[in-house]
């Protein structure tokens, strides 16, 4: 029953050791029963947490352009050991992660141009915060983006020009 259970998880979508032993726990499954069928799909490969940050890193940075403390906290909630997670998080490099928050700023710059400065601010650096960049970061590249859609910068108040 146990391996059906983690079988059948596995069938619809990779999934974390705690995943898949919090499913068995709600089949009623006991807990060295449930050790036991992790320890060896661990062994063979097709439980494997540090290959499935990895791989959840790499998507969702590139897919939704999430950042890297967003990345982690999702990794982390999903079971993924702290220091597996961070391991897996540190592969986006943080120059691609500005590039990340430059085209999401870009996609989204030409929708706020009926609305003032402040609220155009607001409103990208709210999406950036929302996806887990900076606070300095968000600023900066909103901040770049804005004075080159034809914003002056002292159009914004100071608060919003801080780094």
């Amino acid at each position: 029953m146990a391996r059906t259970v983690a079988l059948n998880r596995l069938s619809v979508a990779p999934q974390t050791r705690a995943q898949l032993d919090a499913a068995m726990a709600r089949k009623g499954i006991p807990e060295e029963v449930r050790e036991g069928v992790l320890d060896r799909f661990a062994d063979v490969g097709l439980v494997d947490d540090a290959a499935y940050a990895r791989a959840w890193v790499e998507s969702r940075h590139a897919g939704r352009g999430l950042a890297r403390r967003a990345l982690g906290y999702e990794l982390r909630k999903r079971g993924v050991e702290p220091t597996v997670a961070a391991e897996a998080v540190e592969t986006v490099d943080p120059e691609q992660e500005e590039r990340t928050a430059r085209a999401l700023v870009q996609q989204r710059l030409a929708g706020t141009r009926r609305l003032d400065p402040v609220a155009r601010t607001r409103r990208l650096t709210g999406m950036l915060a929302r996806k887990g960049y900076p606070p300095g970061l968000s600023f900066r590249v909103v901040r770049e983006a804005l004075e080159s859609d034809g914003v002056d910068g002292i159009d914004l108040p100071e608060d919003f020009l801080a780094d």
